[in-house]
Protein backbone atom coordinates (compact mmCIF):
# COMPACT_ATOMS: atom_id res chain seq x y z
CA UNK A 1 0.00 0.00 0.00
CA UNK A 2 1.21 3.52 -1.02
CA UNK A 3 2.70 5.96 1.77
CA UNK A 4 1.79 8.56 -0.24
CA UNK A 5 -1.84 8.96 -2.11
CA UNK A 6 -2.19 12.00 -4.59
CA UNK A 7 -5.95 12.26 -5.81
CA UNK A 8 -5.51 15.40 -8.51
CA UNK A 9 -2.98 16.24 -11.29
CA UNK A 10 0.48 17.16 -10.62
CA UNK A 11 3.43 18.45 -11.89
CA UNK A 12 4.95 15.16 -13.59
CA UNK A 13 8.74 16.10 -11.86
CA UNK A 14 7.31 16.43 -8.25
CA UNK A 15 5.44 13.05 -8.68
CA UNK A 16 8.69 11.84 -9.45
CA UNK A 17 10.40 13.18 -6.88
CA UNK A 18 8.09 12.04 -4.32
CA UNK A 19 8.09 8.44 -5.47
CA UNK A 20 11.92 8.08 -5.23
CA UNK A 21 11.62 8.83 -1.91
CA UNK A 22 8.29 6.95 -1.11
CA UNK A 23 5.90 4.33 -2.20
CA UNK A 24 3.32 6.60 -4.37
CA UNK A 25 -0.03 6.09 -5.60
CA UNK A 26 -1.06 9.39 -8.26
CA UNK A 27 -4.27 8.76 -9.39
CA UNK A 28 -5.28 12.04 -10.90
CA UNK A 29 -8.54 10.62 -10.79
CA UNK A 30 -9.26 9.31 -8.15
CA UNK A 31 -11.02 12.44 -6.71
CA UNK A 32 -13.83 11.04 -9.08
CA UNK A 33 -13.83 7.94 -7.17
CA UNK A 34 -14.68 8.05 -3.51
CA UNK A 35 -14.49 4.41 -2.91
CA UNK A 36 -11.19 3.92 -4.28
CA UNK A 37 -9.79 6.61 -2.66
CA UNK A 38 -11.29 5.84 0.73
CA UNK A 39 -9.49 2.35 0.36
CA UNK A 40 -6.05 3.75 -0.94
CA UNK A 41 -5.48 5.98 2.44
CA UNK A 42 -5.00 3.40 4.11
CA UNK A 43 -1.59 3.34 4.61
CA UNK A 44 -0.97 6.81 3.78
CA UNK A 45 1.34 8.83 5.88
CA UNK A 46 0.54 11.87 2.90
CA UNK A 47 -2.25 12.77 1.03
CA UNK A 48 -2.33 15.70 -1.96
CA UNK A 49 -5.14 17.43 -3.30
CA UNK A 50 -6.10 20.05 -4.86
CA UNK A 51 -9.73 22.25 -4.69
CA UNK A 52 -11.71 19.69 -5.71
CA UNK A 53 -10.98 16.48 -2.88
CA UNK A 54 -13.10 16.85 0.26
CA UNK A 55 -11.00 15.98 3.25
CA UNK A 56 -13.72 15.47 5.72
CA UNK A 57 -13.28 13.67 9.02
CA UNK A 58 -15.42 10.39 7.10
CA UNK A 59 -12.36 10.78 4.70
CA UNK A 60 -9.68 10.85 7.59
CA UNK A 61 -10.87 8.14 9.40
CA UNK A 62 -9.87 5.61 6.44
CA UNK A 63 -6.16 7.00 6.98
CA UNK A 64 -5.46 6.29 10.41
CA UNK A 65 -1.52 6.80 9.58
CA UNK A 66 -1.89 9.79 8.05
CA UNK A 67 0.71 12.69 9.06
CA UNK A 68 0.27 15.69 6.70
CA UNK A 69 -2.13 16.55 4.02
CA UNK A 70 -0.46 18.53 0.60
CA UNK A 71 -2.48 21.17 -0.91
CA UNK A 72 -1.81 21.97 -4.81
CA UNK A 73 -3.17 25.52 -4.37
CA UNK A 74 -4.23 28.16 -1.43
CA UNK A 75 -7.71 28.03 -0.53
CA UNK A 76 -8.43 25.07 2.19
CA UNK A 77 -12.12 25.47 2.09
CA UNK A 78 -11.89 21.78 0.86
CA UNK A 79 -10.21 20.56 4.01
CA UNK A 80 -12.09 19.78 7.58
CA UNK A 81 -9.20 21.77 9.53
CA UNK A 82 -10.65 20.92 12.83
CA UNK A 83 -10.72 17.61 11.77
CA UNK A 84 -7.18 17.56 10.49
CA UNK A 85 -5.81 19.43 13.71
CA UNK A 86 -8.03 16.77 15.95
CA UNK A 87 -5.98 14.05 14.55
CA UNK A 88 -2.42 15.74 14.12
CA UNK A 89 -2.24 16.37 10.41
CA UNK A 90 -0.48 19.24 9.29
CA UNK A 91 -1.85 20.62 6.23
CA UNK A 92 0.40 22.09 3.93
CA UNK A 93 -1.10 24.83 1.27
CA UNK A 94 1.56 25.99 -1.20
CA UNK A 95 1.12 29.53 -0.71
CA UNK A 96 2.91 31.89 -3.23
CA UNK A 97 3.30 29.39 -5.67
CA UNK A 98 0.32 30.44 -8.03
CA UNK A 99 -0.24 34.04 -7.36
CA UNK A 100 1.42 35.41 -10.27
CA UNK A 101 -0.60 33.52 -12.25
CA UNK A 102 -4.09 34.64 -10.50
CA UNK A 103 -2.78 38.12 -10.79
CA UNK A 104 -2.21 38.12 -14.65
CA UNK A 105 -5.72 36.52 -15.20
CA UNK A 106 -7.54 39.63 -13.25
CA UNK A 107 -5.50 42.13 -14.83
CA UNK A 108 -6.38 40.21 -18.09
CA UNK A 109 -9.90 39.48 -17.66
CA UNK A 110 -10.57 43.21 -15.91
CA UNK A 111 -8.90 44.47 -19.68
CA UNK A 112 -11.13 42.74 -21.80
CA UNK A 113 -13.93 43.27 -20.04
CA UNK A 114 -13.63 46.87 -20.00
CA UNK A 115 -12.79 47.17 -23.72
CA UNK A 116 -15.54 44.72 -24.54
CA UNK A 117 -14.57 44.27 -27.97
CA UNK A 118 -12.80 40.57 -27.62
CA UNK A 119 -16.18 37.92 -27.96
CA UNK A 120 -16.59 39.71 -31.11
CA UNK A 121 -14.49 37.76 -33.75
CA UNK A 122 -17.14 36.13 -35.43
CA UNK A 123 -19.10 39.38 -36.03
CA UNK A 124 -16.01 40.87 -37.49
CA UNK A 125 -15.31 37.79 -39.37
CA UNK A 126 -18.82 37.84 -40.99
CA UNK A 127 -18.34 41.13 -42.26
CA UNK A 128 -20.63 43.43 -39.93
CA UNK A 129 -17.53 45.73 -38.92
CA UNK A 130 -18.90 47.11 -35.28
CA UNK A 131 -16.45 49.67 -35.02
CA UNK A 132 -18.55 52.30 -32.99
CA UNK A 133 -19.95 49.42 -30.54
CA UNK A 134 -17.15 47.91 -29.54
CA UNK A 135 -14.98 51.01 -28.32
CA UNK A 136 -15.19 50.02 -24.80
CA UNK A 137 -12.95 51.65 -22.19
CA UNK A 138 -9.47 52.17 -20.61
CA UNK A 139 -7.81 51.35 -17.71
CA UNK A 140 -6.17 54.10 -17.28
CA UNK A 141 -7.91 56.46 -14.61
CA UNK A 142 -10.66 54.15 -13.54
CA UNK A 143 -10.15 52.93 -9.73
CA UNK A 144 -9.71 49.10 -9.16
CA UNK A 145 -11.20 47.84 -5.98
CA UNK A 146 -9.23 44.63 -4.48
CA UNK A 147 -11.80 43.02 -1.47
CA UNK A 148 -8.99 41.20 0.67
CA UNK A 149 -5.35 42.87 0.22
CA UNK A 150 -3.32 39.62 0.83
CA UNK A 151 -0.49 38.21 -0.82
CA UNK A 152 -2.47 37.81 -4.57
CA UNK A 153 -4.30 40.86 -4.34
CA UNK A 154 -1.14 42.84 -4.06
CA UNK A 155 0.63 40.94 -6.82
CA UNK A 156 -2.65 42.26 -8.78
CA UNK A 157 -1.98 45.92 -7.67
CA UNK A 158 1.66 45.87 -8.50
CA UNK A 159 0.28 44.67 -11.92
CA UNK A 160 -2.72 47.57 -12.42
CA UNK A 161 -0.71 50.12 -11.84
CA UNK A 162 1.64 50.52 -14.77
CA UNK A 163 -1.57 50.52 -16.53
CA UNK A 164 -2.88 53.68 -14.61
CA UNK A 165 -5.17 52.36 -12.35
CA UNK A 166 -5.88 53.92 -8.76
CA UNK A 167 -5.65 51.18 -6.20
CA UNK A 168 -7.97 50.67 -3.22
CA UNK A 169 -8.91 47.66 -0.99
CA UNK A 170 -10.92 46.89 1.65
CA UNK A 171 -8.91 44.25 4.52
CA UNK A 172 -10.28 44.39 7.75
CA UNK A 173 -7.25 42.53 9.17
CA UNK A 174 -4.64 44.09 7.95
CA UNK A 175 -3.17 47.01 10.09
CA UNK A 176 -3.46 50.29 8.74
CA UNK A 177 0.09 50.76 9.83
CA UNK A 178 1.05 48.34 7.60
CA UNK A 179 3.64 48.95 4.61
CA UNK A 180 1.59 47.00 2.30
CA UNK A 181 -0.76 49.61 2.15
CA UNK A 182 1.44 52.26 0.67
CA UNK A 183 0.45 53.61 -2.48
CA UNK A 184 -2.84 51.69 -2.20
CA UNK A 185 -6.14 53.45 -0.71
CA UNK A 186 -7.98 51.74 2.12
CA UNK A 187 -12.18 51.32 2.08
CA UNK A 188 -14.64 50.07 3.67
CA UNK A 189 -16.19 47.89 1.92
CA UNK A 190 -19.66 49.86 1.53
CA UNK A 191 -17.63 52.62 -0.27
CA UNK A 192 -15.07 50.35 -2.17
CA UNK A 193 -18.34 48.66 -3.55
CA UNK A 194 -19.83 52.13 -4.55
CA UNK A 195 -16.57 53.86 -6.03
CA UNK A 196 -14.51 50.98 -8.21
CA UNK A 197 -14.83 50.28 -11.75
CA UNK A 198 -13.30 47.39 -11.42
CA UNK A 199 -13.71 44.82 -8.27
CA UNK A 200 -11.59 41.92 -7.79
CA UNK A 201 -12.34 39.30 -5.21
CA UNK A 202 -9.69 38.14 -2.64
CA UNK A 203 -11.39 36.73 0.25
CA UNK A 204 -11.46 33.05 1.51
CA UNK A 205 -14.92 31.51 1.79
CA UNK A 206 -16.61 31.20 5.11
CA UNK A 207 -19.63 32.49 7.14
CA UNK A 208 -18.91 35.51 7.00
CA UNK A 209 -17.90 35.88 3.29
CA UNK A 210 -20.82 33.57 1.62
CA UNK A 211 -22.88 36.00 -0.76
CA UNK A 212 -21.32 38.74 0.69
CA UNK A 213 -21.32 39.84 -2.93
CA UNK A 214 -25.16 39.51 -3.48
CA UNK A 215 -27.98 41.54 -4.77
CA UNK A 216 -27.90 44.35 -2.37
CA UNK A 217 -23.80 44.81 -2.81
CA UNK A 218 -24.22 44.31 -6.91
CA UNK A 219 -26.62 47.21 -6.70
CA UNK A 220 -24.42 49.28 -4.99
CA UNK A 221 -21.44 49.52 -7.49
CA UNK A 222 -20.99 51.82 -10.12
CA UNK A 223 -22.84 50.93 -12.90
CA UNK A 224 -21.43 49.80 -15.50
CA UNK A 225 -18.78 48.32 -13.24
CA UNK A 226 -16.66 45.35 -13.54
CA UNK A 227 -16.59 41.73 -11.12
CA UNK A 228 -14.17 39.34 -11.21
CA UNK A 229 -14.33 36.29 -8.83
CA UNK A 230 -11.08 34.44 -8.94
CA UNK A 231 -11.49 33.66 -4.86
CA UNK A 232 -14.38 30.94 -4.12
CA UNK A 233 -18.06 30.64 -6.06
CA UNK A 234 -19.84 30.90 -2.70
CA UNK A 235 -18.04 34.62 -2.42
CA UNK A 236 -20.60 35.55 -4.94
CA UNK A 237 -24.47 34.85 -4.97
CA UNK A 238 -24.29 33.67 -8.73
CA UNK A 239 -28.20 34.61 -9.62
CA UNK A 240 -28.17 37.87 -8.04
CA UNK A 241 -25.14 37.91 -10.19
CA UNK A 242 -26.67 36.89 -13.49
CA UNK A 243 -29.82 39.56 -13.00
CA UNK A 244 -27.41 42.20 -12.69
CA UNK A 245 -25.41 41.34 -16.08
CA UNK A 246 -28.84 40.86 -17.70
CA UNK A 247 -30.72 44.06 -17.02
CA UNK A 248 -27.21 46.25 -17.95
CA UNK A 249 -26.30 46.99 -13.98
CA UNK A 250 -22.87 45.97 -14.78
CA UNK A 251 -20.75 45.90 -17.31
CA UNK A 252 -19.25 42.68 -16.82
CA UNK A 253 -17.68 39.64 -15.01
CA UNK A 254 -15.36 36.92 -15.24
CA UNK A 255 -15.82 34.37 -12.54
CA UNK A 256 -13.57 31.18 -12.51
CA UNK A 257 -14.92 30.01 -9.69
CA UNK A 258 -18.60 28.63 -8.89
CA UNK A 259 -21.05 27.48 -6.15
CA UNK A 260 -21.20 23.96 -7.42
CA UNK A 261 -18.00 22.71 -8.80
CA UNK A 262 -17.50 21.50 -11.15
CA UNK A 263 -19.62 23.35 -12.70
CA UNK A 264 -22.75 21.50 -14.15
CA UNK A 265 -24.54 21.48 -17.42
CA UNK A 266 -28.14 22.11 -14.80
CA UNK A 267 -25.60 24.95 -12.91
CA UNK A 268 -24.60 26.37 -15.49
CA UNK A 269 -27.98 27.07 -17.49
CA UNK A 270 -28.05 30.72 -15.39
CA UNK A 271 -25.50 31.80 -17.64
CA UNK A 272 -26.85 31.42 -20.85
CA UNK A 273 -27.33 34.35 -23.18
CA UNK A 274 -24.64 36.33 -21.16
CA UNK A 275 -22.52 37.65 -23.82
CA UNK A 276 -20.87 40.02 -20.95
CA UNK A 277 -19.39 37.30 -18.90
CA UNK A 278 -16.15 35.32 -19.25
CA UNK A 279 -16.21 31.81 -17.58
CA UNK A 280 -13.50 29.65 -16.62
CA UNK A 281 -13.01 26.33 -14.96
CA UNK A 282 -11.19 26.77 -11.55
CA UNK A 283 -8.29 27.44 -14.05
CA UNK A 284 -7.27 31.22 -12.56
CA UNK A 285 -4.16 29.93 -10.79
CA UNK A 286 -2.63 27.60 -13.05
CA UNK A 287 -0.50 27.59 -15.75
CA UNK A 288 2.25 25.80 -16.93
CA UNK A 289 4.57 27.78 -14.79
CA UNK A 290 2.43 27.63 -11.47
CA UNK A 291 1.82 24.27 -11.57
CA UNK A 292 5.52 23.38 -11.37
CA UNK A 293 6.19 26.10 -8.54
CA UNK A 294 3.09 24.57 -6.48
CA UNK A 295 4.07 20.92 -7.36
CA UNK A 296 7.63 22.39 -6.17
CA UNK A 297 6.57 23.49 -2.78
CA UNK A 298 4.14 21.37 -2.17
CA UNK A 299 6.71 18.15 -2.69
CA UNK A 300 9.44 20.08 -0.43
CA UNK A 301 7.03 20.58 2.48
CA UNK A 302 6.00 16.78 2.13
CA UNK A 303 8.88 15.50 1.88
CA UNK A 304 10.14 17.53 4.82
CA UNK A 305 7.81 16.40 7.16
CA UNK A 306 7.94 13.03 6.40
CA UNK A 307 11.43 13.00 6.73
CA UNK A 308 10.87 14.41 10.55
CA UNK A 309 12.12 17.50 9.31
CA UNK A 310 10.83 21.24 9.69
CA UNK A 311 8.16 22.03 6.77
Amino acid sequence: MAEVVISEFMDGASVDRIRQKHETLYGPDLVDRPDDLAAALGDARAFIVRNRTKVTQALLDHAPHLQCVGRLGVGLDNIDLPACEARGVTVYPATGANDVAVAEYVMTTALMLLRGSYARSADVAAGKWPRQEMMGREGMDKRLGLVGYGAIARQVATRARPFGFEIAAFDPFLGKDDPAWAGTQSLELGELLQTSDVISLHVPLTDRTRHLVGAEALGSMKSGAVLINTARGGVVDEAALCAALKDGKLGGAALDVFETEPLTAEAGARFSGLSNLILTPHIAGVTDESNIRVGAVTTDKVLAHLAGRSA
